[in-house]
């Protein structure tokens, strides 16, 4: 009797680790906090996934003088040499930083998010990681964050990447809801920062409606005097030991 109960503790144990393992995590990042009478401060994050690029936002940040970080996949990058050229002529402005080689999420075992399948072993987490950093460093640029598409991950993978000198680029608000949000609904959300926020969105959609709020949103901010910071400018905290 003692054997089989502990042969079922040990199967149970064993069980609790495979789980823990494959659990899936979505990183928090938030900023410091600024000091007391201080404006509030966030950072945008956009990522530029595949496809093209969104001039309703590119051309606020530029014409508004807003800092922000854009998160860039190697695929994207082939189609949009233009869009580059005018991120890199304007350095004050945009932190360009890795988004992955092939926009697959940095998952170390087998699963399906949000229809996408992940890397799915640690060597192809490791290919994705290296894959976007090599073409970021092939425009003479050097990315120290690392964002996995969904922005998902398990925390070995997370541990995998950090290994790989990058940081993990969680946010605290999803400002377009992965750039499906109708225009009323993405300026809501930008609406919703806090100082210290992360907010996450897409600058790769262009017919997308989400677009349309997220330069309202920007703006809304701005006028509300809200400061903005790239991440490489600012002290954060990340969750799942992304970040410490």
């Amino acid at each position: 009797m003692k054997t089989v109960l502990a042969a079922l503790l040990i199967s149970m144990s064993a069980g609790h680790a495979c789980l823990a393992a494959t659990r899936l995590v979505e990183p928090k990042l938030q900023l410091e906090s600024q000091a007391k009478g201080a404006a509030p401060r966030v950072a945008l994050t956009f990522d530029a996934c595949s496809g093209k690029t969104d001039v309703r936002i590119l051309s606020t940040l530029i014409e508004n003088r807003i800092p922000a970080t854009i998160f860039v996949t190697a695929r994207w990058l082939k189609r949009n040499a233009a869009t580059m050229a005018i991120f890199k002529a304007h350095p004050d402005l945009f932190e360009i930083e890795n988004h992955g080689a092939m926009h697959v999420p940095a998952v170390d075992h087998p699963v399906s998010i949000y229809g996408i399948a992940a890397a799915g072993s640690a060597q192809a987490v490791a290919a994705e990681v290296a894959g976007g950093a090599g073409a970021i460093e092939a425009e003479g640029l050097q990315p120290h964050w690392f964002r996995g598409a969904t922005a998902k991950y398990t925390l070995s993978s997370i541990g995998q990447i950090r290994q790989m000198g990058f940081r993990v680029a969680g946010y605290s608000v999803n400002g377009d809801g992965g750039s499906l949000l109708a225009a009323g609904a993405a300026q809501k959300r930008f609406a919703s920062a806090k100082d210290g926020d992360v907010i996450i969105a897409h600058i790769n959609q262009p017919a997308h409606a989400a677009g349309d709020g997220v330069v309202k949103g920007i703006l809304d901010l701005k006028t509300k005097g809200y400061t903005f910071v790239r991440l490489e400018e600012a002290t954060e905290d990340g969750s799942d030991d992304t970040t410490n």
